[in-house]
């Protein structure tokens, strides 16, 4: 697989604003979303799919049409 250096740039903005999202939100979010610190929860779970949707709403987004 070749490296892409836009695609890493549009992963790593979309991992920045994902975790920005789950960050404003997390306040709001019931207990069991809520990510602890070195363990795998359901709050990292939501936290990397907020990550994904972001990725795919980047990639819509900035495609080039051909």
């Amino acid at each position: 697989m070749k490296f892409s250096s836009r695609r890493f740039f549009i992963a790593l903005a979309a991992v920045v604003m994902g975790n920005a999202i789950y960050l404003l939100l997390m306040p709001r979010l019931p207990e069991k979303a809520r990510h602890a610190a070195f363990h795998l929860d359901w709050g990292l779970v939501l936290d990397f799919w907020i990550c994904l949707v972001v990725f795919n709403l980047l990639l819509l987004v900035i495609r080039k049409p051909k």
